[in-house]
């Protein structure tokens, strides 16, 4: 115990990206940072394959339907906390200890007023954003059920995502991913307690999520209060430092708009689902959770990249920040189309894996099918953008997200309903669509781009 008390929290783990192998530090920070978002996904993964297995079909349907309900506020939070983590990096990367510390204190301050807001906000919205879906009556009761209490316990989730992004911003990748685990083991041995032993639905498996998220809030924190370094956590020194709060907003409120509105859009993309019945519901839920787990590898790379390009240009290291983005690229391209190939070939059984109807696996087939190959589109977009970011500039894409993520597929969607209604695949081709045009878009930005026009270090 005291072992793994120590690997926990040991003071000293963060990582200076500005000296030694590029391909080093990507690596060693993009593979904790990989599979403990894959345990992350575990939560809603858990959460689905529980209800699809040992609940019913609609309760399976509802919990995965709420996704875009679920992102959409979050998204906004992560977007902004994503801010914090892009000056702590830059000023890390400077050498500048004291700054470093005031952001870190602003952004946990930050997160604790939002978590409260955000609370009230989720549940009380939740009626609204249910019938703007047009959910399905039959599902309606338990979604509304699964997303006031998943609200209820958003501020550990929201602790928990800024603690780990401070963590990432000096280097250190790991700890997050010890956290993940834990809490991703804890969610699946309440979602087996509460729903299989207690009988308690989507009401079971909700609160198991917020008591995991909880968890591992309270290991972040913990984690940043034994610190002995610049992101140390003392409680009394909690408060908004203005100018920092003003820098950690200059980069996370166009992140966090186009994270919200893009989440905001998919709430309709998913109405134009919902109206095709339960079995498409259950199919695109399905799809869904195995598209969650195509993305991991390039989010994972676009992170280590935003972190390294921060550090760099802290430093005023460009032609070396420029060199990590190149490798960022390339592994993550590589590492999708490996990936692509077996998600294509046993589309079915990974269906199955969530839900055995009939009905739900020939749909979920031929989502997986269809759009799987186009994912390597969205290596462009999620690597140059996260590079962008730790520039300081997050306000270009999300220009370019919203236009090609918002406007442009409810542009499709509206006109493709109409001109073939009823066709299912043409509806759902809309994804792959705004991928391309994001991707030509964000390349042909990246490559006129300024880097050091928007760093944050003065």
């Amino acid at each position: 115990m005291t072992q793994l008390k120590a690997r926990f929290f040991r003071p000293k783990q963060a990582v200076d990206m500005t000296e030694g192998s590029i391909l080093r530090h990507l690596i060693t920070f993009a593979i904790p940072l990989l599979i403990g978002n894959l345990f992350q996904q575990l939560y809603n993964t858990v959460d689905t394959w529980v209800v699809g297995n040992y609940v019913s079909d609609a309760a399976f349907a509802a919990v995965g339907t709420v996704g875009p309900i679920i992102n959409m506020l979050i998204g906004f939070f992560l977007g902004l906390s994503s801010g914090a983590g892009v000056v702590i990096s830059q000023y890390y990367g400077a050498g500048q200890h004291e700054q470093v510390s005031r952001t870190v204190h602003t952004a946990i301050t930050m997160t604790l007023v939002l978590g409260v807001l955000f609370t009230f906000i989720g549940v009380g919205m939740t009626p609204w954003m249910l019938q703007a879906m047009r959910t399905d009556a039959e599902v309606l009761p338990e979604s509304t059920a699964y997303l006031r209490i998943y609200f209820t316990g958003v501020l550990g989730l929201m602790l928990y995502n800024i603690g780990a992004g401070i963590l990432r911003a000096v280097g250190d990748s790991r700890r997050p991913f010890y956290f993940l685990v834990v809490s991703a083991l804890l969610n699946t041995g309440l979602d087996l307690l509460f729903v299989l032993g207690f009988r308690m639905g989507v009401e079971g498996v909700a609160l198991a999520t917020i008591i995991a998220q909880g968890v591992s809030a309270v290991l972040v924190i913990i984690t940043l209060m034994r610190s002995d370094a610049c992101i140390k956590l003392d409680l009394r020194r909690l408060r908004i430092h203005w100018d920092m709060l003003g820098k950690i907003v200059r980069v996370g409120i166009p992140a966090a708009i186009q994270m919200m509105i893009t989440a905001f859009s998919n709430v309709f993309v998913q109405s134009y689902i919902n109206v095709y019945g339960k079995a498409y519901m259950a199919g695109w839920t399905a799809y869904s959770k195995i598209d969650q787990l195509l993305f991991l590898p390039m989010q994972s790379l676009a992170l280590a990249s935003t972190t390294f390009v921060g550090q760099n240009l802290g430093k005023n290291q460009v032609a070396r920040a420029k060199k990590g983005i190149t490798y960022s690229f390339a592994m993550a391209a590589s590492a999708t189309a490996v990936l692509m190939i077996p998600v294509i070939i046993f589309a079915p059984y990974t269906v199955a894996f969530f839900n055995k109807e009939p009905a739900v696996i020939e749909v979920g087939t031929l989502l997986l099918r269809y759009i799987t190959p186009f994912y390597i589109l969205c290596t462009v977009n999620q690597i140059y953008a996260g590079a962008l970011r730790g520039a300081g500039n997050s306000r270009a894409p999300m220009i370019i997200m919203l236009a090609s993520f918002v406007v442009f597929r409810q542009i499709y969607l509206f006109i493709i309903s109409r001109l073939i209604p009823g066709n299912f695949l043409a509806i759902a081709m809309g994804y792959p669509a705004g991928w391309l045009l994001c991707s030509a878009a964000t390349f042909i930005y990246f490559q006129r781009a300024n880097l050091t026009k928007t760093r944050l270090v003065d």
